[in-house]
């Protein structure tokens, strides 16, 4: 090609279209890929701070799918706690029908004792030559403290001298037992709550047993120290401990259920969710055992529970105190649901940023390069005619020779 003589104005003519074709050329690649930095050549700067923020957009994205999960397992245990909070009302509900039903006893226990005369229910000391004035009586309970009660006139504490004060005090010790006159004596019975539970006047505290002793009481004289039980209505009690057990089994199997993909914060089981790329942002949340005995829930024997409103107040303490339990959890699950579904949110908008800014970096302007294109295209046509002007003087000298 060296031996081509090229006149100046068709060398600067054809320089000028070669520049157009690369320019069009270059217009055109940016139209077909969108991108005016493909590679670092284009634009080395550009390149790699738009691949940095295109890296780190796909590495929080690829964390969404984790913290989805982690939403889905605290979805499942909120719904495990919802149903175990309708099984313990059901378990509730169980232990009222029993406080409904009648006393399970035709008679309740009870004795009279005949050491010391009682005066009247106003003034218990005035009874004579056989006063109580000055003897004492003693509560044993099946649990907790004994009772010593002086009768006096004399007022101090620890002295009683009327049934009203009797009373009060050995109702204020949470003994189940009410004090009466019967025939000049004093008669102590079982309250209808503690329907079951009998009383003796010797051996110390028992199970479901009052013991009375003291300068009052030398004997069980007359009554009976066992309480009489109803058979109706204890089948009806041994019914509802059937039902009752039965809930208490489900409880434990809906909290061994309550699981996502494995992981069950009812059943002793962490979630640890990692939020952004580094792993320095995460939230660990500790799980519960949430069965019947992580909730103090325990099965009743039939013959032994629910044979009187005192052990149907216990499961029903039990039960409130499982309610609490349930309660506190599912404000701490929500809670955390909140922290972990903004987060999540955040990621997603978050992405967007990245991605937005990546592509500022990086994406041509369509309507830019098509009005570059156009515009080379006819300074592409020009060119063409400017090289045919820029050949005409050498076609003349051809004329010439011809």
């Amino acid at each position: 090609m060296s031996g081509i003589v090229l006149s100046a104005a068709v060398r600067q003519n054809l320089l000028s279209l070669q520049d157009t074709a690369a320019l069009l050329s270059t217009t055109q690649n940016r139209l077909a890929t969108g991108n005016k930095v493909n590679s670092a050549l284009d634009n080395p700067t550009n390149f790699f701070t738009a691949q940095g923020l295109n890296n780190r957009a796909s590495d929080i994205n690829n964390l969404l799918d984790s913290i989805g999960n982690g939403v889905q397992v605290l979805q499942a245990a909120n719904t495990g706690i919802t149903a175990l909070q309708s099984l313990v009302d059901t378990a509730k509900s169980i232990a009222n029908q029993v406080l409904q039903a009648p006393t399970g006893y035709t008679t309740k226990a009870n004795v009279t004792t005949t050491v010391g005369a009682v005066g009247s229910a106003s003034d218990l000391t005035t009874g004579g030559t056989t006063s109580l004035q000055g003897k004492t009586v003693i509560l044993t309970p099946a649990t907790g403290s004994a009772l010593t009660l002086t009768f006096s006139n004399v007022v101090a504490a620890g002295n009683v001298n009327s049934l009203d004060a009797l009373n009060a005090a050995i109702s204020a010790a949470g003994i189940g037992i009410t004090a009466s006159i019967s025939s000049g004596f004093l008669t102590f019975t079982s309250t209808n709550d503690n329907a079951s539970q009998t009383i003796t006047t010797s051996g110390g505290a028992a199970p479901n047993n009052v013991q009375i002793t003291g300068t009052t009481v030398a004997a069980i004289v007359s009554g009976s120290g066992t309480p009489v039980a109803d058979p109706a209505s204890q089948a009806i009690r041994a019914s509802l401990v059937g039902q009752y057990n039965n809930i208490i089994t489900q409880i434990t199997t809906t909290a061994q259920d309550s699981s996502f993909n494995g992981t069950n914060l009812l059943n002793g089981d962490n979630l640890k969710l990692t939020f952004d790329e580094t792993g320095k942002s995460t939230l660990n949340i500790t799980g519960v055992t949430f069965n019947a005995t992580g909730l103090s829930l325990t099965s009743l024997v039939s013959g032994t529970d629910f044979l009187d409103n005192n052990s149907a107040n216990k499961a029903l303490a039990s039960l409130n105190s499982a309610s609490t339990t349930l309660r506190t959890e599912a404000s701490a699950l929500g809670s955390n649901l909140s922290v972990v579904q903004l987060r999540q949110n955040f990621n997603k908008s978050l992405i967007d940023v990245l991605q937005t800014g990546a592509s500022n970096l990086t994406l041509a302007d369509a309507n830019e390069e098509a009005a570059n294109s156009q515009a080379l295209s006819t300074r592409q046509s020009i060119a063409v005619s400017a090289l045919s002007l820029a050949n005409q003087s050498q076609q003349s000298v051809l004329q010439l020779l011809r």
